[in-house]
C-alpha cells in the first residue's frame, strides 16, 4: 500500500482542541464578552473599540476555517464549534443590545426563534441520514446581520467628509437596525428553502427505502419460486 493510499491518522478531541484553527474558534468565542463591555461603556471611543474587538472575530471566523481546510485540520470539533461561536456572538450582541435599548426586542425573537427551529431542523435531518447544505438565502441573511452588527455596535452618528459636496451625518444605529430588519426578510424566506429541501430530501429517503423493500421482497418471492 502507498503512501497516498492510506488512511489519514484519527486524532483525539485533546488534540483537535488545541489545533490552530480551533484555537482562533475558542478565541472568538472568548472575545465575545470583550465585545460586550465595550458596548455597554456607552462612548464613542469604547464603540470604535468594540466595532475593532468584533472586526477580528469575523477575521478569525474566516481564517479559522481556511487554515482548517488548507492544513486538512477539519474535525467534529470544529465543526461543532465554528457555527457555534458565530450563533453566540450574533445572539449575544443582539440580546445586549435589547437590555441596551437598542434594538427592539421584537426583532430579536424572531430571528433568535429562526436560528432556533432551523439549528433543530438540522439536527433532525442529521438522525434521519440528511444534509441540509447551507443556501444563498442564508448566506446572504448571515452577511446582512453581520454589517448590520457592524453598525448597531458603532452607534453613534458620524459627519462623513469624502472631500466632494457638502458632509453628511451618518447614523450608524438606523443603517444599522435597517439592515436587520432586511435580513429578517432572508431569514424567513431561507427557512422556508431550508424547510422545502428537508421535506423533498425526506421523501427521496422513503421513496429508496420503499423501493429497496420492494426489490428484496421480490427477490425473496424468486427465491420461493425457484424452490
Amino acid at each position: 500500500m502507498n503512501a497516498s493510499q492510506t488512511k489519514p491518522r484519527r486524532t483525539s478531541l485533546r488534540e483537535d482542541a488545541i489545533n490552530l484553527p480551533n484555537l482562533l474558534t475558542f478565541l472568538r468565542i472568548a472575545l465575545i464578552p470583550v465585545v460586550l463591555w465595550f458596548i455597554s461603556v456607552g462612548t464613542p471611543k469604547a464603540a470604535f473599540w468594540a466595532a475593532l474587538v468584533y472586526g477580528v472575530t469575523a477575521v478569525t471566523d474566516f481564517l479559522d476555517g481556511w487554515l482548517a481546510r488548507r492544513r486538512g485540520l477539519v474535525s467534529v470539533l470544529g465543526k461543532f464549534l465554528d457555527p457555534l461561536a458565530d450563533k453566540l456572538l450574533v445572539m449575544a450582541v443582539l440580546v445586549w443590545m435589547v437590555a441596551l435599548g437598542t434594538v427592539p426586542a421584537w426583532a430579536v425573537v424572531l430571528l433568535l426563534a429562526r436560528e432556533l427551529s432551523i439549528t433543530s431542523l438540522r439536527v433532525i435531518a442529521m438522525t434521519e441520514g440528511v444534509v441540509i447544505a447551507a443556501g444563498q438565502g442564508g448566506k446572504d441573511k448571515t452577511a446582512l446581520q453581520m454589517v448590520a452588527l457592524l453598525c448597531l455596535i458603532v452607534h453613534h452618528p458620524y459627519e462623513l467628509d469624502f472631500g466632494f459636496g457638502e458632509p453628511f451625518v451618518a447614523d450608524f444605529n438606523l443603517v444599522g437596525l435597517y439592515l436587520l430588519y432586511l435580513s429578517l426578510i432572508f431569514a424567513f424566506t431561507s427557512a422556508g428553502e431550508y424547510m422545502k429541501l428537508f421535506v423533498e430530501a425526506v421523501e427521496k429517503k422513503e421513496e429508496r427505502l420503499r423501493e429497496l423493500d420492494a426489490a428484496e421482497e421480490a427477490a425473496r418471492d424468486e427465491e420461493g419460486e425457484a424452490r
